[in-house]
């Protein structure tokens, strides 16, 4: 199906940030980037909404294609629209937050993602995107949640 429209037209992302409590302090799962932009750097999984999909369905599939991880409960966080977040152009995205243990489940790297680890939330990486003031605001609101 062919659309034309006068204005520009933003994409739409969702972003996972899943938490795990096994370890003190807690961790989260990130993703280094197969492609670009950003490519080598770490990141939280997460892609680009279908057309078909609900943003909570789009999370839960890129939760699955990057890291081969289902059945998780994600909740909505906030969404992120700082209009140069993303290199490719107006991009919003919508964070997920799940926790799980790490032990408990599979991740294996696939679809653009090269890699996959658990990182304690007291030594991340570098972060790709803005996904830095993502975790910042998480540790904040999940403060009760999180182990340090």
């Amino acid at each position: 199906m062919n659309y034309t429209y006068e204005y520009p037209r933003p994409a739409v992302t969702a972003d996972i940030v899943l938490f795990s409590n096994e370890k003190t302090p807690t961790q989260v799962m990130l993703i280094r980037r197969k492609n670009p932009p950003f490519e080598g750097m770490w990141a939280f999984p997460g892609g680009f909404l279908e057309m078909d999909e609900t943003l909570l369905a789009c999370a839960h599939r890129e939760l699955q294609e990057e890291t081969g991880v289902i059945d998780i409960v994600l909740e909505p966080y906030l969404p992120f629209d700082t209009p140069d977040r993303d290199p490719r152009g107006r991009t919003i995205s919508m964070v997920f937050v799940g926790f799980t243990n790490a032990s408990a489940i599979n991740a294996t790297a696939a679809s653009d993602a090269s890699e996959v680890q658990w990182f304690s939330l007291n030594n991340l990486p570098s972060l790709a995107f803005d996904h830095d003031k993502i975790i910042m605001g998480l540790k904040e609101k999940y403060a009760a949640q999180i182990k340090k």
